[in-house]
């Protein structure tokens, strides 16, 4: 085998893995948590690890959405906040303004 004829196959090689990985990559999502009714609508959201989720207040009153680390700050009425979750896990979360409204975040 020549050096030109072994790097080329080299190459070849290298790339064989790369190329299985972008067929087998899952697209991110973005999902969304609607807070209505003094509610987060859907209360139990599992997600897969890079997906995104968005918390949109359709209430008059402000809310928050808090808990494993993350925190939208206070949303008004037709504000939203998002978040990317990169790790495995289960999060219950809260409005800290009104600490009865709760839900839980499963991330696979």
């Amino acid at each position: 085998m020549t050096n030109l004829t072994r790097r080329a196959a080299l190459r070849l090689a290298a790339a064989v893995p790369l190329l299985g990985m972008a067929a087998t990559a899952k697209a991110q999502t973005t999902h969304t948590v609607r807070i209505q009714g003094f509610a987060f609508e859907p209360a139990d959201l599992t997600i897969s690890a890079g997906d995104t989720v968005i918390w949109v207040n359709d209430d008059d009153a402000p809310h928050t959405a808090t808990g494993g680390g993350f925190d939208t700050g206070t949303l008004n009425k037709g504000e939203q906040k998002g978040f990317r979750f990169t790790s495995a896990g289960s999060i219950n979360y809260r409005c800290d303004i009104h600490p009865a409204m709760r839900a839980t975040l499963t991330i696979r």
